[in-house]
């Protein structure tokens, strides 16, 4: 099968500009090698010397030859971001959140991908059970890392239960391959209650150890639960006495790797804590955040971010009105902050709002997860000043468009008051609040 790579996109000031390659041309080799996806571009695309084979719209064939430092990008944007098409999960999880979801959303939130070029690319998490022997062999070769791996369990059975696939068992043996290739992975379970907790998770840790180093971390996050779950596998909440077990767990196991290992490698999401009433550890036990995407560490960093912000801030009498909305998980810390904020800036005025999510369900507290009209229904009538302040991770990457597909513009008409999107450290949070731009 020949493969022809479409050019969406050429970078100004770019080597693929220089050479006056444009859209609509299509990549057909690099030194003589076929190109079969993204993985393939990646390596061959950084060598020094490189000679591009490129077909001109008019069909005419061109011979581009470059020298480069190594490493150094062509600046060239494809119409497929894999290069191929994206390849979806075979797998029917029991705690699949995309099976959790009400009908009539936007057709690109029911696509399940589980492929490992997103996961080297993006940090997608994927099972395996879609990788062939050939994908595992070119990310050995290519060193292409980190992959990161949704275990779930070490128990090839139950593994096979969660995932509802028989082959998912197997899958697991391609950590082997991948271990033995030397190439770094990250790990997650999502944990369900009275499915792989408990002896589970305790042999899940046990097997997982043998892949340090090349295994850095794994996170142990709580399944989510909507309230759409008619025909699905019965799962039940966590309650605030499991939550301390499962703590209890991973800090029993931390302590022991630390003085193994030199690393804390099993992680608790911070959703544990919350239910648990336990204090967030110190940044040192979450070996550098390398799970942050995963809800582990968020909130002790943005503490952090936030002490070191409030110190560095000078103070002022100036008079400010704004309003924060937030999930139910965050809204104690991001309360404690905006309190403390108003001791250098007394004049400041903030009003945080916790949101529940009615659309998924009362669950479902993060505040990523957020949907307009929960956000336009729980604000409507309520104090918001000046300026209405809401977390980037409520809206879809670079657009101004919730879940619900509820735009920004949409929320400021009908609660009539500007919103800021803000970023997710707390320097950001500091800066958002005092800053002194004109909000009309």
């Amino acid at each position: 099968m020949k493969h022809e790579h479409i050019i969406k996109n050429v970078l100004p000031g770019s080597i693929a500009e220089e050479l006056e390659i444009e859209a609509g041309d299509k990549l057909l080799a690099i030194n003589n090698c076929e190109i079969e996806d993204v993985f393939d571009y990646h390596f061959y695309v950084n060598d020094e010397e490189l000679v591009l084979l490129i077909q001109k719209s008019d069909g005419e064939e061109w011979e581009l030859e470059i020298e480069k430092d190594y490493e150094e990008d062509l600046g060239i944007e494809f119409e497929q971001g894999l290069m191929d098409e994206y390849r979806s999960c075979r797998n029917k999880c029991m705690f699949c959140f995309i099976d959790q979801m009400p009908k009539g959303m936007r057709d690109t939130l029911y696509f399940k991908d589980d492929d490992s070029r997103l996961s080297f690319l993006q940090g997608n998490y994927v099972t395996l059970t879609n990788m062939s022997d050939h994908d595992i062999e070119r990310i050995v070769n290519y060193h292409l890392e980190p992959i990161n791996i949704s275990f779930h369990t070490m128990n090839p059975e139950l593994r096979c239960k969660m995932l509802h696939n028989r082959f998912a068992g197997d899958a697991l043996k391609k950590v082997e391959r991948l271990y033995e290739g030397g190439i770094q992975m990250n790990g997650q379970i999502v944990l369900c209650k009275d499915i792989n907790d408990g002896e589970e998770l305790e042999r899940s840790i046990r097997d997982m150890i043998k892949f340090i180093p090349y295994l850095q971390s794994v996170s142990v996050v709580p399944v989510g639960l909507t309230k759409h779950r008619e025909g699905l596998y019965p799962l039940e909440p966590f309650q605030k006495e499991d939550a301390k077990q499962v703590l209890a767990v991973i800090h029993r196991w931390q302590e022991k790797l630390y003085k193994e290992y030199g690393i804390h490698f099993i992680h608790a999401g911070d959703e544990w804590y919350i239910l648990a009433e336990e204090e967030i550890p110190e940044e040192e036990r979450y070996d550098g955040y390398l799970q942050l995407e995963n809800g582990v560490g968020m909130l002790r960093l943005l503490q952090n971010e936030f002490e070191e912000a409030y110190e560095d801030a000078k103070g002022d009498e100036i008079a400010r009105k704004v309003s924060i909305a937030t999930g139910v998980l965050a809204f104690p810390y991001i309360k404690k902050m905006a309190d403390k904020l108003t001791g250098k800036y007394p004049n400041t005025e903030i009003n945080v709002y916790s949101v529940q999510n009615n659309f998924f369900g009362e669950l479902i507290t993060v505040s990523g997860l957020i949907t307009g009209q929960d956000l336009i229904a729980q604000l409507s009538g309520k104090e918001l000043g000046e300026r209405l302040l809401l977390p980037c991770n409520m809206f879809r990457s670079e657009e101004e468009v919730f879940l619900d597909d509820v735009t920004l513009s949409e929320v400021e008409e009908t609660l009539q008051v500007h919103a800021d999107i803000v970023k997710s450290s707390g320097r950001d949070f500091v800066e958002a609040i005092i800053s002194e731009k004109d909000s009309n």
